[in-house]
């Protein structure tokens, strides 16, 4: 990828609210959370890097599901 650091703007699963979140490409795929500033619960972040289509992939959840 050309550029290590992009921002993307994502909404918070628990309220709505949009913020933007700075994803680091140079460590390769990455699973984590942040925090909204707007409820304080936590995101959950998991990017993957598609280096052949040069494409981030990031899906977001609020990492409250039951499986069953």
């Amino acid at each position: 990828m050309s550029q290590s650091l992009t921002e993307q703007r994502i909404e918070c699963p628990h309220c709505g609210h949009h913020l933007f979140v700075a994803l680091d490409t140079s460590e390769g795929d990455q699973d984590y959370y942040e925090e909204c500033p707007s409820c304080c619960k936590d995101i959950h972040l998991n990017m993957h890097i598609d280096d052949y289509h040069q494409k981030i992939q990031l899906a977001i959840d609020s990492d409250d599901e039951q499986i069953f």
